[in-house]
Order: structure tokens, then C-alpha cells, then sequence
């Protein structure tokens, strides 16, 4: 099956076909860093990670690029509160971000460009713009004149005409649509130099220069919350092939939905946001992921705390099922030939992940990817608890699904992180578990039980059955 994404731009699900093949360039729009990310930039950030994973599952190879805002009204007005220095701000906020998203599993970028490094660069930018007629200098700063971009409003729909930017006419715009590129400088702000006079560049122009300066003129991928697509994706898209004189600059844009609190967008300015910080303290960081991940990336998400528990609940089960099919492969008693249970059971297995790549490969559909990996589940845990002896190809098909599905949500970080530094871990158990069966043997109950609890301590819980003692892991 081919690769479908919704693209924002031609509202519709479009083949994947990336500019240069294996190559995929893709740039996410990242946080203005004034304060701790919310669960609402969680769910963005996760969610561009799973497209991420999924494409180099795919064998593509992905540049990743994701900017820090350190330089901004917000920014400004609480350095000035907290009477700090800007850097120092900024520096602080970004190391609390990438904190929260190591916690997270979100794989880093491969490059954090800053504003406050692309001033030159910047300034290079704006000055094409105003050669080549797109932008003018006025009393307050540089701006974009958006009439003489024919195709401005093309992301958004937003028409011009019937779209009221401003109540008041600002009198430094030649029209109440454009946006500043370079705002001139203001006492107790920070500033550069620049041919128009001294001052400091504006939100849209970031992202344009820095996006084309490490990905080029034209790329794959741009991704951000569904609030970016007006005004900022719309106006980076303007100066951008204003600037190229290439279009599109983008192929694919893709926004993800809102988390939602109470059916309202989960926000700092209405106040009913919780910080990573704080739901990290309380949750695994992987149920909070599988939480972000369970509806599809462009549908908003409800935040609760009973969500949050009923997806502990179905993360412990799908490691049960894994603890399962390892304690069987490990101690159990398995047979190597297929019999008709064994090849059913077996076939179940590879329609589903046959499904389930069908739902990654459909707008990275989670939620249908998710349902096929709770069935494999139920089916394997159904056919470990019913058959005499299950079937070793079987068992690790299972496995090798859930070591896939693992890998492209982040989740099951013990079993594919460290793999091959457990084997010691697993041999100390596995003598243990030796030394009580022999206890139990010659009625020495009370030891027997007392390297059960010990076990139970450090996460190992021991299940004696017909076949034999099997320990698991505990989440």
C-alpha cells in the first residue's frame, strides 16, 4: 500500500513522495521559550516523533530540524518580571523542553537553530524582500506587503477582502494585512544592527530563514499545532517564495489538533494547562505518550485524569503480554512444528500487523494502528492460556510485532533499550527461581517465600503452574 498524508495545504490525503528520495526534509516549528511546555506541546511534539519513527521504519532518511523562539514579547516582558537576563531565561527554558521531551522518547533533532544566532541571516532575508518589491521599510519597523503575494491565503482560506486584521488602522502599514519583518528597536529591549536601522526580527521571518538556511529552498515536510496555521504558516509561506520565487515551498504541511480541557483548547493564556513537569511527576513518562498517541494526530485530544489511568491500565497489559510471551520462550515448554491451532494463530498474527501497517500508512491512523496491536495481544494471550505447547515461530512473531509497534509509538523502552545488558540480569533470576523450586521441593516453604517477596521487591513476580515456574516483569 502506498503512503497517504493529509496536507493542509490541498485539504486532502495525498501519496508520500518526498522531493529527493530516500531523503526526507522536515521541519517542525518549536517552542517560544519563555516558560515549561504543557500537555498541549507534548502532544505536537510526540506526534511529529511518531511520523518521524515511522518514515525511518519506512527506510527513509529523515533530516529533522526544530527551531527554539528565544527572542519575543513574551520572552521580553518576563525576563524584564523576573529581572534576569534574556539568555538566561531562554537558556533555562530551553533545558526544562528537551528535559521533558528525553523523558518523553522524543528523538532529538538533528539541528536547534536559535533566532538570536540567524540575525545576519535574517537581515539577509529581509533585504531580498525589500529589493525584490515584497516588503518596504515604515516608521515602526520593516513589513511584509501581503497584497502584492497573489497567492497569500492559500493554507488558510483566508480571504483578504472579508478578513478584518485590525479595527484600527495602523498608520506605519501600507495595508492592515501586512506583518512586520523587522521591528524597530524599544528601550530595555534587545536589538541589532540592520541597513534599516537598529531593532529585532519578528515571529514569521524566524522560521522562513532558518527552515530554508539548513533544509533549502523547497522541502518535504512542515508540521506545527493546528493554531500556527493562521497567521503564521500562512505568512512563512508568503515571504518564503516571495523570497525563492519558488512555489510550493512546502509539499506536505501537516498540523496536528488540540489537546482539550472541558472541550477547550488547552492553553497558557486561559490558564487550564498542566505543565510535562508536573504530569511526568505523576504518570510514566510512556503512558503519558500512549495517552498523546491514541487519537489520530489531527483530532483533538480530551485531557482526563481517568484517560490517563485507563491508558496505564492498557500499557500494563500490552507488557504483560510481552512478559508472557518472553517467560514462555524463556521457561515454558514449546514446541518447534506448526500444527492447524499453531498456523491460525500465526496467520492472525500477520493480517493484523499487515493491518497495522495499513493504518500508519493512512495519515499515520493510531487508533486503528493501536486496536491491531490490542488484538494481537488478546489473540496471543488466549493462545498462550489454551494451547498444550505453543509453537516457537509463533511466540516470536508475536514478539517481533511488538518490538516493531514498540519502536515507532516509543514505548517498551526495556525490552528494545539495553537488550543485551539484561542476559545477566535474566541468569541471576533464573538461578533464583532454580534454588526456590528446590526449597519447595524439600518443604522449606518459609525460605521459598521469602525469595518470592525478595523477587517481588526489585519488579519479578513468579507464577507457579503445571508446566513449571515462569517469572515476568512488573510495571
Amino acid at each position: 500500500m502506498t503512503m497517504r498524508v493529509y496536507n493542509t495545504l490541498t485539504k486532502r490525503k495525498e501519496e508520500f513522495i518526498p522531493l529527493e528520495k530516500p531523503l526526507v526534509k522536515m521541519y517542525v516549528c518549536g517552542p517560544t521559550v519563555y516558560d515549561h511546555a504543557h500537555l498541549g506541546h507534548g502532544r505536537t511534539y510526540v506526534a511529529f516523533d511518531l511520523i518521524r519513527r515511522y518514515l525511518e521504519h519506512k527506510n527513509y532518511i529523515v533530516r529533522f530540524v526544530m527551531n527554539f523562539t528565544d527572542i519575543d514579547d513574551k520572552i521580553i516582558d518576563r525576563s524584564k518580571r523576573e529581572g534576569i537576563p534574556i539568555e538566561d531565561l531562554t537558556n533555562r527554558y530551553i533545558r526544562s523542553f528537551l528535559e521533558d521531551m528525553e523523558k518523553l522518547k522524543v528523538k532529538g533533532a538533528d539541528v536547534y537553530p536559535k533566532v538570536s544566532e540567524h540575525i545576519e541571516d535574517i537581515i539577509h532575508f529581509i533585504d531580498l524582500l525589500i529589493k525584490k518589491g515584497y516588503a518596504y521599510v515604515s516608521r515602526g519597523g520593516v513589513y511584509f506587503h501581503v497584497r502584492k503575494f497573489k497567492d497569500y491565503g492559500k493554507l488558510s482560506n483566508v480571504k483578504l477582502e472579508e478578513k478584518k486584521i485590525h479595527r484600527v488602522r495602523d498608520p506605519d502599514k501600507r495595508d492592515p494585512a501586512d506583518f512586520a519583518l523587522w521591528k524597530f528597536a524599544k528601550p530595555g529591549e534587545p536589538s541589532w544592527d540592520s541597513p534599516w536601522g537598529r531593532g529585532r526580527p519578528a515571529w514569521h521571518i524566524e522560521c522562513s530563514t532558518m527552515a530554508i538556511k539548513y533544509l533549502g529552498e523547497c522541502f518535504d515536510i512542515h508540521g506545527g499545532g493546528s493554531d500556527l496555521i493562521f497567521p503564521h504558516h500562512e505568512n512563512e509561506i508568503a515571504q518564503s517564495e516571495a523570497y525563492t520565487g519558488k512555489s510550493p515551498w512546502v509539499k506536505y504541511w501537516i498540523h496536528t489538533g488540540f489537546v482539550t480541557v472541558d472541550e477547550e483548547k488547552m492553553s497558557k493564556s486561559l490558564g487550564n494547562y498542566i505543565t510535562l513537569k508536573e504530569i511526568l511527576r505523576r504518570y510514566d513518562p510512556e503512558v503519558v505518550r500512549l495517552f498523546l498517541l491514541q487519537r489520530h494526530y489531527r483530532s483533538p485530544l480530551e485531557y482526563s485524569e481517568e484517560k490517563l489511568r485507563d491508558t496505564m491500565n492498557t500499557l500494563e497489559r500490552l507488557y504483560n503480554t510481552l512478559e508472557n510471551i518472553d517467560a514462555i520462550l524463556r521457561d515454558g515448554e514449546i514446541k518447534y512444528k506448526l500444527n492447524r491451532e499453531d498456523r491460525e494463530v500465526h496467520n492472525t498474527i500477520t493480517d493484523l500487523w499487515a493491518k497495522f501497517y495499513s493504518a500508519m500508512d493512512d495519515d499515520f491512523n493510531t487508533p486503528e494502528a493501536l486496536k491491531c496491536a490490542f488484538e494481537i495481544s488478546s489473540c496471543i494471550n488466549t493462545y498462550i492460556t489454551g494451547s498444550n505447547r505453543p509453537n516457537r515461530s509463533t511466540l516470536l512473531l508475536a514478539r517481533d510485532f511488538f518490538m516493531t509497534f514498540g519502536e515507532i509509538f516509543g514505548i517498551f523502552r526495556r525490552y528494545y533499550e539495553g537488550a543485551g545488558e539484561d542476559e545477566r540480569f535474566k541468569h541471576l533470576v533464573d538461578i533464583l527461581v532454580h534454588i526456590r523450586n528446590k526449597l519447595r521441593r524439600e518443604r522449606n516453604y518459609p525460605l521459598a517465600d521469602e525469595i518470592r517477596e525478595e523477587l517481588k521487591k526489585i519488579g519479578i513476580q513468579l507464577e507457579d503452574t503445571p508446566k513449571g515456574t515462569i517469572w515476568k516483569r512488573m510495571m
